[in-house]
């Protein structure tokens, strides 16, 4: 008979890697995380087998946390900009993922809002902005989640959305000085927007962030996002018709393109818990 446990396993979807962990109803990871990169492209069946194998080795545990790079509803996927063009509008996410890992619960959301769970201090307005791939946002009122807002796709300035102006292909090209310079402005802009009591930064290139910071703004762990998959399952509006989606037969689309060839996902490594995400 399988050892009975409360323990979580937290996902974290990236455009650059997929990580996961077991974490204790608390949120203090039990051993290490592993990591693998995320393949590109990565249609939806092929990221639910990717992360299935990534999983395998790891302990038991009764419940599923996911944070997604996207808009989620219901457990089903709306937006996927950085996984792949295709396969990805409607998916449900949520019930395959469950269903792939021995039906268990599962709660999904967007992988900014599961990061700022695990920074949030849970008074006044805070604000998760996620430096990654792209640039991701959450809001929070007195810990309460707010609806999401896509701002990454939302123009800062006449040409450039969020993720075209501090995203990791802007850093790559104007390097990492006036990546700064572009990270302060969205700062001042942010403030402007919400007037936040606290804004934290997160994701793999707050590693690059050389600013001055503000009094309340600060710099997040790179392992938020997987901390956050406890505080996810302690959300008290969170709709249980999101943890638990109804299956739904897919219906043939005459617009879905297949989503051609991929290459095959790489060998899980572990990283620890403070290895480079």
């Amino acid at each position: 008979m399988a050892k009975e446990t409360s323990d979580i396993l937290a996902i974290d979807i990236g455009g650059t890697g997929l990580k996961a962990a077991i974490i204790n109803p608390g949120g203090q990871m039990q051993g290490e995380r592993v990591r693998v990169a995320t393949p590109h492209p990565c249609p939806p069946d092929l990221l639910v087998e990717t992360l299935a194998e990534l999983v395998a080795s790891l302990p038991a545990y009764s419940r599923i946390s996911v944070g997604f790079p996207g808009v989620i509803r219901h457990g089903r996927v709306l937006t996927a900009p950085h996984l792949a063009p295709d396969g990805w509008d409607g998916f449900p996410l949520g019930q395959k993922l469950s269903a792939r890992l021995g039906d268990k619960p599962i709660r999904l959301i967007n992988d900014a809002e599961v990061q700022g769970l695990g920074l949030i201090r849970g008074k006044g307005i805070e604000l998760t902005l996620t430096l990654g791939t792209g640039a991701g946002t959450a809001v929070f009122r007195d810990g309460e989640l707010m609806p999401h807002m896509e701002l990454a796709h939302h123009p800062i300035t006449r040409s450039k959305t969020y993720d075209d102006y501090i995203g990791e292909a802007a850093r790559e090209k104007i390097g990492n000085k006036r990546w700064n310079k572009r990270l302060k402005h969205v700062i001042d802009v942010l403030f402007v927007l919400f007037h936040y009591d606290h804004l934290y930064l997160g994701g793999g290139n707050t590693k690059h962030v050389k600013l001055a910071l503000p009094a309340n703004v600060t710099l997040g762990s790179n392992d938020a996002g997987l901390d956050g998959g406890a505080a996810l399952w302690r959300l008290k509006n969170f709709h249980e018709s999101e943890e638990a989606p109804v299956p739904r037969k897919a219906k043939p689309s005459s617009k879905t393109k297949p989503p051609g060839k991929s290459r095959p996902p790489r060998k899980a490594e572990s990283i620890g818990k403070k290895g480079k995400a």
